[in-house]
């Protein structure tokens, strides 16, 4: 197995840093040969974000339900934000090769909406090629050589890859026909509403007049993630909201976001948290 690390001040402790917008804290990579397997797992995340592009072979994730696994192929990238539980495994007869940073800041979120990495992207589309492999190049080698002004320089680089991201997600939606773009917009307007009401995807596609197979292939293009994903992650981010509101007990929070059953919400929040809401609220 080929690593090639590097950790802000030699620690691989996760942080937050609020001293500036954006903080790079470790980055890396990792190439599997002979080694059959490398597995994560963080049943409570971290408390940085982490981006990883998977620039060879595959990757096997788990989001949101453990026993569901979600296959990301090379060209993808991959965004986890604090406090969400992270699994992954890394194969040697996949031939993967992938890349890593992690980082913190004051202004992350905003900065990250910004680029286009909105709350409801989580697995995307990036594109291949080498350019991506020499930022991540470039931000490894600052960080084990901390020259003069080498924060600004991850800083830099790292923003250099939001900006190719940025540019892609646009590129890749003038690949849309314009037909099925208004359709997409239409249908994240409408599930951005009524996220909390019961919604069939089959239903929704023939009320619309296009097929469940085609509306959910180009939902995914365009969003990176599908409808089901995109109505958990709107639920799951609102609950998380709502849970910072001692106003709303746990049972009208499920009500709310649109579970009838309060247990079967606490089951499904914990899958994507890593934390029961009782939990989640306590760790605020």
């Amino acid at each position: 197995m080929y690593t090639n690390n590097a950790y802000l001040n030699n620690s691989t402790i996760d942080r937050k840093d609020k001293s500036k917008p954006l903080v790079v804290t470790m980055c890396g990579a990792y190439k599997l040969y002979t080694h059959p397997k490398l597995p994560t797992w963080r049943p409570r995340g971290r408390v940085d974000f982490q981006l990883i592009f998977i620039a060879a072979g595959k990757a096997h994730f788990h989001f949101n339900n453990d026993e569901e696994e979600t296959i990301v192929h090379a060209g993808h990238m991959v965004l986890y934000r604090p406090k969400e539980p992270q699994k992954y495994e890394y194969y040697a007869k996949d031939q993967v090769e992938v890349y890593w940073v992690h980082f913190t800041g004051n202004n992350v979120t905003n900065l990250l909406r910004s680029y286009g990495l909105t709350n409801d992207k989580r697995v995307f589309h990036c594109g291949s090629g080498s350019e991506y492999q020499y930022l991540f190049r470039a931000m490894i080698n600052e960080l084990q050589m901390c020259q003069d002004s080498y924060s600004e320089m991850l800083e830099m680089y790292l923003r250099h890859i939001f900006i190719k991201l940025q540019r892609h997600f646009k590129s890749s939606i003038t690949t849309v026909n314009s037909h099925a773009a208004e359709e997409i917009d239409k249908a994240i307007s409408y599930f951005s509403e009524h996220y909390n009401e019961p919604i069939s995807i089959d239903d929704y596609a023939e009320q619309n007049h296009v097929s469940a197979s085609w509306f959910i292939r180009n939902f995914r293009l365009y969003a990176g993630i599908t409808p089901k994903q995109f109505i958990l992650q709107k639920r799951i981010y609102n609950a998380e909201a709502l849970l910072q509101n001692t106003q709303y007990n746990i049972n009208e929070i499920a009500q709310i976001v649109g579970y009838d059953n309060p247990l079967y919400f606490s089951r499904i929040f914990q899958k994507a948290k890593g934390l029961s809401p009782s939990e989640y609220r306590k760790n605020i």
